[in-house]
Parts: C-alpha cells; sequence; structure tokens
C-alpha cells in the first residue's frame, strides 16, 4: 500500500495509507457513527460531496454485496456516493456468506479515493471541536507539498448554498408497484436523492409509487393522480431548493396529503415559513434519539443530515396551511427533528424511517401516513 494523505481546511493533515482508488478527491470531512452498514452509507445519495469518517475502528469485514445498496436513482443501485472514504483499520478478509466481494474492490472499481490507518478518533474529535470542514485525500500522482494540498482544498466551494439534489435525482420517472395485489393508494415520490428501500416500504403497504425527478412540476404530478406526496432525502443546502419549496407549498395549497423525511422534513418546514441553518457537524450514524412530543415517545433513530430548521420543542406556529408545529426533537442537542400541521395531513421527519441498516424504531410513520390517505376523501 502506498501513502496517502488528509488533508483539513484547517491545515491539519493525516498520514496514513490508500485504501480505495489512488488519486486525489475533494469534498466535506464528516462523520458517520453507524457501527454496520457501512454499503448503505456509501451508496446513499445524501453522502454526495462528502467524505466520510468512519467511526468504527474496522471496518469492511463483511464485504460487498448486491442486495444493500442504496441509490435508487441510479442505474447501479450500488453505486457510490460518497467522495471519499477514512477509515482506520480495513478488513484484510471478507466473512460473510453474503459477499460479493471485498470492500476495497469495490472502492476502487468505483473510483473512490480513500485513506486507511490514521487515528480516527483524533481526527473525529478535531471536527466535533473545529466543525465538519472542506477536505481533500490525496494519493499516488495527486500527491504534493502541504501547501499545494491545502490550495486544493479551500480552493473548493462550501457546503454551504450547495444545490446538490438535481446532481442525484432520477433522469426519468419510475414506478414501483405494491407489493402481493392491487394498489391501495397512488403516491408520488419527488426524488430529492430517494434511497432504494423507500419505496419499498410504500409497497409492502400496498401503495404504488411514482419516482419523479426532483424538476417536476405540479401539472406533471397532478397527471399521475396521487392520493398524496412524499419528499425525500437529499443533499446539500435547502436554502438552495426554493422550486422544490414551491412545489411543495402547491401541494399543500391543494390539501393532498404530504409526508417528507431528512432534505425533504426541511423542505416541507421551509414551506411551512420555518428557516434552516447549517449544523457545527451534522448528525450521521443510527443510534439518534428523538423524542415526539405529542406522545412522549422516543426513537433510536438513523440519521445523515448537515442542515436543520431553526424551532423549539413543541413550538406552535401559523402558517399559510393552518396551525402547525415542531413535533420532534434530538434528545441530545434539541435540533429539530420534525413539523406537522395540526390537520394532520402533513407531516415529516428529520431522520430516516426507512432506513435498511437499522434500526427500525421509526418505521411506524409508514404506517401513519397510511392511514392519513385512508381518512382522505378524493
Amino acid at each position: 500500500m502506498s501513502s496517502a494523505v488528509l488533508v483539513l481546511e484547517d491545515g491539519r493533515t493525516f498520514r496514513g495509507t490508500t485504501f480505495g482508488a489512488t488519486g486525489r478527491t475533494l469534498g466535506e470531512a464528516v462523520f458517520c457513527t453507524g457501527m454496520t452498514g457501512y454499503q448503505e452509507t456509501l451508496t446513499d445519495p445524501s453522502y454526495h460531496r462528502q467524505i466520510v469518517v468512519a467511526t468504527a475502528p474496522q471496518i469492511g469485514n463483511t464485504g460487498w454485496n448486491q442486495e444493500d445498496g442504496e441509490a435508487a436513482s441510479a442505474q447501479d443501485p450500488n453505486k457510490i456516493w460518497v467522495a471519499g472514504y477514512v477509515v482506520r483499520d480495513p478488513a484484510r478478509r471478507t466473512s460473510s456468506w453474503r459477499a460479493t466481494g471485498s470492500l476495497q474492490e469495490q472502492l476502487e472499481a468505483q473510483s473512490v479515493v480513500g485513506i486507511a490507518g490514521i487515528d480516527t478518533r483524533a481526527l473525529v474529535r478535531h471536527l466535533r471541536t473545529r466543525g465538519s470542514m472542506r477536505a481533500g485525500v490525496f494519493s499516488g500522482d495527486a500527491l504534493g507539498t502541504d501547501a499545494e494540498m491545502l490550495d486544493q482544498v479551500v480552493g473548493q466551494p462550501s457546503m454551504l448554498g450547495a444545490d446538490l439534489a438535481g446532481e442525484v435525482t432520477t433522469d426519468a420517472g419510475y414506478i414501483i408497484e405494491p407489493v402481493g395485489g392491487d394498489a391501495r393508494f397512488t403516491v408520488v415520490a419527488v426524488d430529492l436523492g430517494i434511497k432504494t428501500n423507500t419505496p419499498r416500504m410504500f409497497a409492502e403497504r400496498g401503495i404504488r409509487v411514482h419516482v419523479v425527478p426532483s424538476a417536476a412540476s405540479m401539472d406533471q404530478i397532478l397527471e399521475l393522480n396521487p392520493d398524496g406526496v412524499f419528499l425525500s432525502n437529499g443533499p446539500g443546502d435547502p436554502a438552495t431548493a426554493d422550486a422544490n419549496v414551491a412545489l411543495t407549498r402547491e401541494v399543500l395549497d391543494r390539501g393532498l396529503p404530504l409526508f417528507g423525511i431528512c432534505f425533504g422534513n426541511q423542505i416541507f418546514g421551509r414551506a411551512l415559513g420555518r428557516s434552516t441553518y447549517k449544523m457545527k457537524f451534522g448528525h450521521r450514524g443510527m443510534n439518534i434519539p428523538v423524542v415526539e412530543h405529542t406522545t412522549g415517545r422516543i426513537a433510536i433513530t438513523a440519521q445523515n443530515h448537515g442542515f436543520a430548521l431553526e424551532g423549539e420543542a413543541g413550538e406552535e406556529f401559523d402558517t399559510d396551511f393552518g396551525r402547525a408545529r415542531v413535533s420532534h426533537t434530538c434528545a441530545n442537542d434539541g435540533t429539530v427533528e420534525g413539523v406537522e400541521l395540526l390537520s394532520g395531513r402533513a407531516f415529516s421527519v428529520q431522520y430516516h424511517p426507512e432506513a435498511a441498516a437499522g434500526p427500525h424504531d421509526a418505521a411506524y410513520l409508514f404506517d401513519r401516513f397510511t392511514s392519513v390517505l385512508e381518512g382522505v376523501d378524493k
């Protein structure tokens, strides 16, 4: 293995060895605390343009398979969306009956530049203290002096102000049919970076899903005669998504039931008049507790976001579509984790109830949305 260097925009460097492809990659350095599910993480479109640091000390022992990819909008669901991968100790041997290859092989095949053998605990402590920041991984011919590499890192655009949903959305609409029978309802899912398991969760509840590009118009949605609309997860700064916010307002104006997750939560919140902000280092992992304020129920959730909505726990506020409230917050830091109209026809959460790698505490939200569809007269 040859030498590799991780360079952060504040000048901090970490030296290790190549992992995956050799070359250069640039992106925002973020850390993910998940102990499992690295394949789902790497293929999640929400990580587009981010260099992911794994806090788990060993990565790669279960290899790579053909079933767990979450890149729904890509031709290949196993397309890796992360800009780069940073690990401490890559597994030397793949040990899973489901594996069709190794993680190293897949990173190489998809030209994903990574680095291994660094003190990831020190790196994560640095990012927690200083915040997520621009970074680069360099190896092989891309290696240069520290000053040369730092110039490339600081020369890249920031995630603040990044409009990325259009880069990960599907090129054309497609349909996921319900499991085991006729469709009870039809839902249009606006693909802002949707994951493979989301339409599957709807299909298991007898719902036909029309996945449409992020630039779909209200007229195009109405042509599909939907019973409800879904706003997916996705990458980038929600403050740039004015067109999606306008579309959401049209959906709400027509009284269509609406459900959103992650980026979709931020879009829905903006449609209700709330503002968003960039978090210091975000929430990325599978063990984040969320409080539902109407019930006091706590769910352990999977999350992946670096932006959030402004608001306070249980806060109620007026909107153009009726009274609304902050329905969920993070038990760790009070971050807004969900908003809803008091009418019950539209709601969203910041976390991932469809999390394929788990946990599954929040899967009931798909049932809640199905109940909303059942109670609507068309």
